[in-house]
């Protein structure tokens, strides 16, 4: 198994290298794209073939019968993090945006407050601030190159106007796997201010070597404000497929959200759920592992060039193939740091400031991609602030 060639992507619909002029001013004929957060690599066999098998019969009809499906979330669920999930808790979304925007939808009322630790994935505030809730935005502590939660400070910080906190477990942008220390703290944080706790846990199969993702629903006392996020998407890099799940324990939460789930007329694709079947089976998990093991080689080639650069520093990457690189010691601006990473390096990278409160002496590098697009990166950032060296 290998993870050395990849597809072309330009030319088509590809949000990622066909978006990144427009966006970042990157030509794709000479740049790389970093930003979106999918993979460059084709899906495993096994997806690839259950889309083959859906084109070979022809018929794109509606999707019945989900034992299999929700079985097969069952098995990884079980299987790869110890956690054993009820079948009926399982609602189908369209992708985890939209089930973040559900939960928003289902559990809080226009005007209240949506608590988020930030930096965080930049599409929560977008999509709180859409729903008209209040953006609370509790920064993290970076303490040393490493996010620690302040839960004094958060607790100061509440005025009992807040409804709902969502959590990124691991964490993105930085891939932090929180340990269940801090999971028991948000969970008591959560309790205290009586907030409905939404966990994304989308990239928790992208753990690096030496680190153990623990799923919330792990942590005692909190069913009863619990809601759990999961997909296939970024595991398996099937983001287009837009297919998510929300996993509801508490019997209250759960008919609430069916109610808003009924009321909106949503309904999964059968693109989706195909892909999702095949992806969660032993051939899926052997992939998994296989991309697990390239990506931490990645991440170690990535980071060892990043810090060789003086005033650049990259995070310790724990999960995801999303590096968190910071400008700070450089001594520029934003601006000025941006400007070298686009137009002398020609690469397109998340800006920190779409993150929220603490990103914005950051840049975010997508690493899901060969080792030699990795190591083409680094020689052109060490080239681009080759006058720091």
């Amino acid at each position: 198994m290998t993870f050395d060639q990849i597809p072309d992507r330009r030319g088509t619909h590809c949000v990622k290298w066909d978006g990144m002029e427009t966006h970042y001013g990157v030509s794709p004929d000479d740049g790389l794209a970093m930003w979106v957060a999918d993979m460059e690599f084709a899906a495993p066999p096994c997806v690839q073939k259950a889309v083959q098998d859906m084109h070979d019969h022809g018929v794109y009809g509606y999707f019945g019968d989900e034992s299999k499906y929700r079985a097969a979330i069952q098995w990884w669920m079980k299987t790869r993090h110890n956690w054993e999930i009820d079948p009926a808790s399982i609602f189908t979304t369209h992708g985890l945006v939209n089930g973040t925007a559900m939960c928003i939808d289902a559990f809080t009322n226009p005007g209240e407050g949506v608590v988020l630790f930030t930096p965080v994935y930049h599409a929560f505030a977008r999509v709180i601030a859409a729903a008209d809730r209040q953006l609370v935005e509790c920064e993290l502590v970076n303490n040393d190159g490493r996010y620690e939660m302040d839960f004094d400070a958060y607790d100061a910080q509440m005025t009992g106007n807040e409804r709902m906190l969502v959590f990124c477990s691991p964490h993105n942008p930085s891939g932090r796997v929180w340990t269940k220390a801090e999971l028991q703290a948000v969970a008591a944080f959560a309790k205290r201010h009586e907030l409905i706790l939404v966990s994304d846990e989308i990239h928790h199969d992208l753990v690096m070597p030496g680190h153990t993702h623990t799923p919330m629903a792990h942590i005692d006392g909190i069913e009863d404000r619990l809601v759990m996020m999961t997909a296939t998407t970024k595991t398996f890099n099937i983001a287009g497929s837009h297919s998510g799940n929300v996993i509801i324990a508490d019997p209250d939460l759960r008919s609430r959200f069916a109610g808003r789930m009924a009321a909106l007329g949503l309904s999964p694709n059968s693109f989706g759920l195909f892909m999702a079947t095949a992806a969660y089976s032993p051939e899926g998990a052997a992939w998994v592992d296989a991309l697990c093991a390239h990506l931490d080689e990645n991440r170690k080639v990535f980071d060892a060039g990043i810090n060789a650069i003086p005033g650049l520093k990259s995070m310790p990457l724990e999960a995801t193939y999303l590096a968190w690189v910071d400008f700070t010691d450089t001594g520029m601006t934003r601006e000025e740091f941006t400007d070298r990473v686009q137009s002398q390096a020609k690469i397109a990278a998340n800006h920190g400031p779409s993150f929220g409160q603490g990103g914005d002496s950051f840049l975010r590098f997508n690493l899901g991609t060969t080792r030699a697009q990795v190591m083409d990166a680094v020689a052109r950032m060490q080239a681009a602030f080759g006058d720091l060296q």
